[in-house]
């Protein structure tokens, strides 16, 4: 849990849109909207996470965007 809430504070400091969430198989699945500098230092903390966190990999695909206007934890 302390990754999804670490990012959604991220997020909001970076004023980027999204959402993060668990996945029944332990990753955690993060779609993120926004200026591009503001989304590769989000990407960027994935790749650490928060102090607590384990992170073995990171996989970025470009989408199109959603139209998003907040970051939630789901």
């Amino acid at each position: 849990m302390a990754f999804r809430y670490s990012a959604r504070e991220r997020a909001r400091a970076h004023r980027v849109a999204g959402w993060v969430s668990n996945c029944g198989d332990g990753t955690i699945e993060a779609v993120v909207e926004g200026p591009r500098e503001a989304v590769e230092r989000l990407v960027r903390f994935f790749h650490t996470g928060p102090p607590s966190a384990r992170v073995e990999d990171v996989e970025v695909r470009d989408e199109q965007p959603e139209g998003l206007s907040e970051f939630e934890v789901r």
